[in-house]
């Protein structure tokens, strides 16, 4: 099975947006309701959406995947995060694991916590539960399949939506890593970036 990388990609490859974000005056009337309830709903609309409002199409048919895995999962928040901000770390992620630290705090996660995402599963003080499911996510990033011996493991804890859920989340937050890796998205000005150690200039160290 390919190993994950020990020293992880730096994040935000790019210090300005390949894909500039779209104003307002930009945005057509097939995704502009959802962009202003967005915005209404957190205060600001982050650049993730502003820079996924250049294909519109695209936008509004992700956003319901999206909706799903962050708000209609079968997860208990806590975990679901745990798994968001492990996958957004081993694939490079900085703005991923910047908007989720708050996320994640609010859904029980400690700063410690937080700080041990950011090394070997294997290490720190995870419960046996908690540590499957960060190598469950490490072996789905790195090979995209779950060894027999941790699907075992994961099956006594979690039933069968919910394991289906756990690849799907990863797939998801996968797959933003790389658009907001390739299209340089950039994390806001007013996003905390922690812990403040893992970033230095805006980017995950290489």
């Amino acid at each position: 099975m390919p190993v994950l990388r020990t020293a992880y990609c730096p994040v935000m490859r790019l210090d300005r947006p390949r894909v500039q974000p779209a104003p307002p005056a930009d945005w057509n009337d097939d995704v502009r309701p959802q962009l202003e309830a967005i915005e209404r709903g957190s205060g600001r609309l982050l650049n993730i959406f502003r820079t996924l409002a250049r294909h519109p199409k695209l936008l509004k048919r992700w956003l319901v995947f999206g909706n799903h895995v962050l708000y209609g999962s079968t997860l208990p928040a806590r975990e679901r995060e745990l798994v968001i901000l492990r996958t957004g770390y081993v694939c490079g992620s900085g703005y991923e694991w910047a908007q989720h630290v708050a996320i994640g705090r609010a859904s029980g996660i400690t700063d410690d916590e937080v700080r041990q995402l950011a090394r070997d599963p294997a290490e720190g003080t995870w419960s046996d539960r908690d540590r499957t499911l960060l190598q469950a996510t490490d072996q789905l990033v790195a090979d995209k399949f779950v060894d027999d011996p941790t699907w075992a493991t994961l099956a006594t804890t979690w039933n069968e939506q919910q394991l289906m859920d756990i690849v799907f989340t990863v797939g998801q937050y996968t797959l933003v890593s790389m658009a907001l890796n390739t299209f340089g998205v950039q994390i806001e000005d007013d996003t905390e970036q922690f812990p403040p150690e893992l970033f230095r200039d805006g980017r995950f160290p290489t």
